[in-house]
């Protein structure tokens, strides 16, 4: 069986306007990666993401450079419990 992890990641940059929670959404799918997207007022994305290890490694290394019109400066993330029942992934409006 395998192990789910459930992490948090911010992204910083030039990452809202250049459709970076449509290509997250769709790099999740693409993965099989749980959980949604959104933009937050502090002009950062926000990604909450559920799935195998090798997975989130996948979105994780795929989040540091985003869409081509991204520029990418900084990713953090933390491991959290999974307190949300996630299906699917979705893009959310802005916090």
């Amino acid at each position: 069986m395998v192990m789910e992890k459930c992490i948090r990641c911010i992204v910083a940059g030039r990452v809202q306007g250049v459709f970076f929670r449509e290509s997250t959404r769709r790099k999740a799918d693409e993965l099989g990666v749980t959980g949604w997207v959104r933009n937050r007022r502090d002009g950062t994305v926000e990604v909450l993401a559920s799935g195998d290890s090798t997975a989130l490694a996948a979105l994780r290394t795929w989040l540091a450079t985003g869409p081509p019109h991204a520029r990418v400066t900084a990713v953090s993330y933390i491991e959290q419990p999974d307190h949300e029942s996630l299906t699917g992934f979705v893009v959310h409006a802005t916090d």
